[in-house]
């Protein structure tokens, strides 16, 4: 994920300062040749493509980080994380694509950059095609798999990821349930909080919170970055030329890029991408048809969904937006909230606890509506509550939380021995049912989100 920093670079230079700045922006950009001698190359579409590769470099991670963070392992030289992000032809969108980096790929026949031997096309998992033939090869290989054309390279690894995110003042991030990896040492407690860039690098990461892997870790990426993107255009780092120095500066610290991504297309980008928000980017994953595919010699890969696959990356080269024109949303506009626990597996029993006539009935049907269990049969509480209050057993305080998100301001109670019933009792400070959804994280069927609707909530 030390790819998002890169697409930083590109929200940021949205402020329109001066082309001194973007010069000096570009100068200190290491150059690579990414594009050298290639042939047979699929034909270019509208917009901009640009391949994010987040590399496992840690050269210069210092001992103290290595320690804290959980650096210390041997670096494969490959791919930690790739992405294709697609910025339209009218500037106004930005559509991520996530490429697993266990996905079963066939590298094409190269030369090997290192040692000049030959090697015929094979078999490998996408982020080996890095280790065996460098930033070429990943291109070579991506643009087999998709037809879809690349047309800038950009290449960023631990240590300008948490540089950027320490300059930008941290990011926020929610989580319904504790995240604990004991492999990369995250230990994030349920809620809402701000990281900085060592437990950030930790967050985007960790790969065994769940029984999802690498698919569960790419939500969380694209999660985090649409919340990097929400916090650079909401901090006025795009309106203050000093901040947008010391951004540009700790992200291109070991930035690498192809010789043809220079000033003149930094500005070009900047200027149209001036009014960018999280709204305006569309996050997916390549669609997914067979976990666990084995390849001899390979090992276990995960196989593309090809007609599905070749419908998202169709969409890229004609420049189509992935998402619907209104994104999902529930009452007054909010955006549907995410939860750990399927609704439709959490059964609830409304009681009444005002003297507002009917409000148990409205309660119960809006928690219908937006997917939970509920009894339809609401009842009157024995006395008038000032708040609304979700009785439940501890053994299912994952449920508890879940629903707490779709009543805004409620307060849980633990009652030992309840049983799974979930009783809520609505309060004088009632006021709506915010919608929910449920994102299997071991689905490997990827939905595609605005960056608008994977953001924390507002007050949360």
């Amino acid at each position: 994920m030390r790819a998002v920093t890169t697409l930083s670079v590109v929200v940021l230079a949205s402020a329109g300062i001066g082309h001194a700045v973007i010069s000096s922006l570009d100068a200190g950009i290491t150059r690579v040749d990414a594009f050298k001698d290639m042939k047979n190359r699929p034909r270019a579409g509208h917009g901009m493509n640009l391949l994010l590769v987040g590399t496992d470099g840690r050269d210069r991670i210092s001992e103290q980080q290595r320690r804290a963070y959980h650096l210390g392992g041997h670096p494969c030289h490959c791919t930690d994380t790739m992405m294709i992000v697609h910025i339209s032809e009218d500037r106004e969108r930005a559509t991520v694509v996530s490429l697993p980096r266990d996905s079963f790929a066939e590298v094409p026949a190269h030369t090997d950059p290192n040692t000049g031997k030959r090697h015929a096309a094979h078999a490998l998992k996408l982020n080996g095609a890095y280790a065996e033939g460098g930033p070429q090869l990943t291109i070579r290989t991506v643009e087999n798999m998709t037809h879809v054309k690349i047309d800038h390279y950009l290449e960023v690894d631990f240590t300008s990821f948490m540089r950027t995110v320490d300059v930008v003042g941290g990011v926020n991030i929610c989580t319904p349930t504790r995240l604990k990896d004991s492999y990369t040492g995250l230990d994030l407690p349920a809620g809402t909080r701000t990281l900085m860039g060592g437990q950030a690098l930790q967050y985007v990461r960790a790969r065994h919170l769940d029984g999802a892997s690498d698919l569960g870790r790419m939500k969380r990426q694209q999660r985090f970055l649409a919340s990097l993107i929400e916090k650079a255009t909401s901090s006025g780092v795009l309106l203050n030329p000093m901040r947008f120095r010391d951004v540009t500066r700790a992200v291109l610290g070991s930035v690498r890029a192809d010789e043809g991504f220079g000033t003149d297309e930094l500005l070009d980008l900047g200027r149209a991408m001036r009014d960018f928000s999280p709204s305006s980017s569309e996050f997916t994953t390549v669609p997914i048809g067979r976990m666990n595919f084995p390849v001899k010699g390979v090992g276990s890969t995960l196989k593309w969904d090809r007609a599905k696959a070749d419908q998202l990356f169709a969409a890229l080269r004609d420049d189509k937006p992935l998402t619907e024109d209104h994104p999902r949303h529930g009452p007054a506009g909010a955006p549907e909230v995410p939860v750990e626990v399927n609704p439709r597996q959490i059964r609830v029993q409304v009681a009444n606890g005002t003297g507002t006539i009917g409000l148990a009935r409205r309660v119960d049907a809006a928690l219908a509506a937006t997917g939970f269990a509920t009894t339809r049969l609401p009842v009157t509480a024995p006395a008038h509550v000032p708040n609304t209050v979700i009785s439940y057993d501890p053994r299912w305080d994952r449920s508890a939380r879940s629903l707490a998100a779709a009543l805004p301001g409620s307060r849980l109670r633990a009652v030992p021995g309840q049983g799974p019933l979930l009783k809520v009792t609505a309060g004088a400070d009632f006021k709506s049912v915010r919608k929910v959804r449920f994102d299997d994280p071991a689905q490997p069927q990827q939905s595609v989100v605005r960056g608008s609707e994977v953001l924390c909530p507002k007050g949360a």
